[in-house]
């Protein structure tokens, strides 16, 4: 597991730096804790999701070389949780063969954690240290349900960590309590806090596995909160929150009613795309799973490019057309295989089938000449805003078209009546990927994902192919009305169709079909499911 050896056989020590991770959210890590674990050499974790976590931000896949060590700081080899002290020690030892030393904890590393001791023998063991604060859970699990935990009315809270020794009689009076490891606990403290005081209405609200997509939150009062927890079966880990701050969440619930709040949606797509669509879902509140289903290659023949290419560089076209993001990175990594740069496209004409393409020749230091509007871009869109031949304007009639092995025709066709001759080249294959894991197959026929994102044609055939076909009650997305046609012909029923053939309009399109969807249970009076969790016999007829 270890990917870098920490400096050893020096004469100092290392340093160590106590980083808080925050309560579960990844996007709550502070930029100073990316700063830090970019620099490490070692990790010392707290959490089973640390390392996972660490290494989708630096980028290290499991096999890559560099990066640092990870030593799991939660748990022995025997498999029993670390004491403080333990942990203590463990940092101690790395420390002492020098390097940098991450320590990441959970939330805060100086509040309900064990920080101070571990800093404490870093320091008695004259090794140096940073304390990099992070996000409490105390403070943020409310937030994240719509509890503020202050008021202009109410200025005062209280933390307690639950145990048998409380004194409840001392929180009698109107203050705000978070409590922690209070869940097993709660029907007790609700009727010491009611002996002491308080009012039995008094509102309740138990947060579990607060600020990620998986969080659930009950609200009740201190009469009924333990029958409550009961029947909800609620269980750790969770904050629980006392006062009149409770009744605000009524309206400043903004978390877990996010239109796709806890949705789990297939995002099928190649490698290389997959991480921005599913980056815009989670902003929805989505969990998305990404499966690969093409696999971009180069052409079984390259000499068909590399003659393309040559011909590009002596004038031989007047226009270079490019139909995705990905003809474009095969045309510059040829180019790069030829030590050409973006000069090599003076005096040629550019074309982007749309927006994404266009900003991926902007990164390359190319603008494109012509663009089709934002409504209509595709090969149909492009035609459209093609300009004919005209041998008093143009030189020269021929235009390079560098596309897949399986594009359709009907962009050569359509530029043949207008005049000009192509060069319809393969710039890349486009290759079924690997079948996704059993289970993942499994939640795909039976209803275990909410929903589905096709983003192209092809990815509609292959995971049917690789994986089979979504189940009825599974929402099916698509990019364009091309893509839901193949859906429809591969007898999948599309719900929801994007405005325009981006990534931004088919996320859009799928939260405001779930924010349709919730406010239609809530005005019915029922409660707020996913489409997983209801299971027709057949698919229903939806308003687009």
């Amino acid at each position: 597991m270890t990917n870098k050896t920490p400096k050893s056989g020096t004469s100092e020590p290392g340093w160590v730096s106590f980083v808080g991770s925050g309560p579960g959210d990844p996007d709550l890590l502070t930029v100073r804790a990316v700063e830090l674990l970019r620099q490490a050499d070692v990790v010392v974790t707290e959490a089973p999701e640390h390392e996972p976590l660490v290494r989708v931000l630096l980028g290290l896949t499991e096999d890559a070389e560099g990066g640092p060590e990870f030593v799991d700081g939660g748990f022995g080899e025997d498999g029993q949780p670390l004491t403080h002290a333990a942990r203590a020690k463990v940092v101690v030892k790395h420390a002492k063969k020098g390097g940098h030393i991450v320590r990441l904890m959970v939330g805060d590393p100086f509040l309900y954690a064990s920080g101070p001791e571990e800093a404490q023998a870093c320091a008695k063991a004259g090794i140096g240290f940073e304390i990099v604060p992070g996000v409490s859970s105390v403070v943020a699990v409310p937030a994240y349900a719509g509890i503020p935990l202050t008021t202009k009315d109410n200025r005062e809270i209280a933390v307690v960590t639950c145990g048998e020794k409380i004194d409840w009689s001392r929180y009698g009076d109107d203050r705000t309590l978070v409590l922690l490891s209070g869940v097993g606990l709660i029907g007790d403290i609700a009727a010491e806090l009611v002996a002491a005081g308080r009012k039995p209405e008094t509102s309740v609200s138990i947060t579990r596995v607060g600020t990620t997509t998986e969080q659930v939150t009950l609200t009740s009062t201190l009469a009924d909160v333990a029958a409550d927890v009961r029947a909800a079966r609620i269980a750790p880990p969770a904050i629980i929150v006392i006062g009149k701050v409770v009744d605000l969440r009524g309206t400043l619930s903004w978390f877990e009613t996010k239109p796709l709040f806890g949705w789990r949606v297939l995002v099928p797509r190649t490698k290389e795309q997959a991480p921005a669509l599913s980056q815009r879902l989670r902003a929805y509140g989505a969990v998305p799973e990404e499966v690969p289903t093409i696999s971009v290659e180069p052409p079984r023949n390259p000499l068909q490019m590399d003659k393309a290419v040559r011909g590009l560089v002596e004038g031989r076209y007047e226009w270079i057309a490019f139909t995705s993001a990905n003809a474009v990175k095969a045309v510059k990594e040829k180019f790069d295989e030829y030590g050409l740069d973006a000069r090599a496209f003076s005096g040629l004409k550019i074309a982007a089938v749309g927006d994404k393409t266009a900003a991926t020749l902007l990164e390359w230091g190319l603008r494109p000449d012509l663009v089709p509007d934002a409504e209509n871009q595709s090969a149909a869109g492009l035609l459209d805003v093609w300009p004919e031949f005209d041998e008093l304007i143009d030189p020269i009639n021929r235009v390079f078209l560098p596309r897949a092995d399986i594009a359709t025709e009907n962009l050569i066709a359509g530029l043949i009546d207008l005049g000009w001759e192509c060069d319809d080249v393969t710039a890349y294959r486009t290759v079924r990927a690997a079948p996704p894991p059993a289970p993942t197959r499994d939640a795909i026929k039976t209803g275990k994902f909410d929903a589905v994102v096709f983003t192209s044609s092809s990815t509609v055939r292959n995971l049917v192919g690789i994986a089979g076909k979504p189940h009825a009650s599974t929402i099916i997305a698509a990019i364009g009305p091309a893509t839901a046609k193949t859906a429809e012909e591969h007898g999948l029923r599309v719900d929801v169709l994007a405005a325009s053939p981006s990534v931004e309009a088919l996320t859009e399109a799928l939260a405001d079909f779930g924010a349709a969807r919730r406010s239609a249970m809530l005005e019915a009076g029922q409660p707020v499911t996913k489409p997983s969790e209801r299971k027709p016999t057949g698919r229903r007829a939806r308003a687009k």
